[in-house]
């Protein structure tokens, strides 16, 4: 899943209240979190650094 994927997916969502919401944003977001080519992209995308 990409970022785009992610944007679109949750764009596309017709959830029937916020916690719906919530529980498909975490669901998205746990998958990327283990996807560390995509996340170094966007801290890279940044411009900032995680050196101390």
């Amino acid at each position: 899943m990409e970022e785009g994927d992610l944007k679109r997916d949750l764009g596309n969502l017709a959830a029937a209240d916020l916690s719906e919401i919530t529980r498909a944003v975490k669901r998205r977001l746990k998958k990327i979190q283990y996807r560390r080519d995509l996340v170094d992209g966007c801290i890279a995308a940044t411009g900032l650094s995680l050196d101390g």
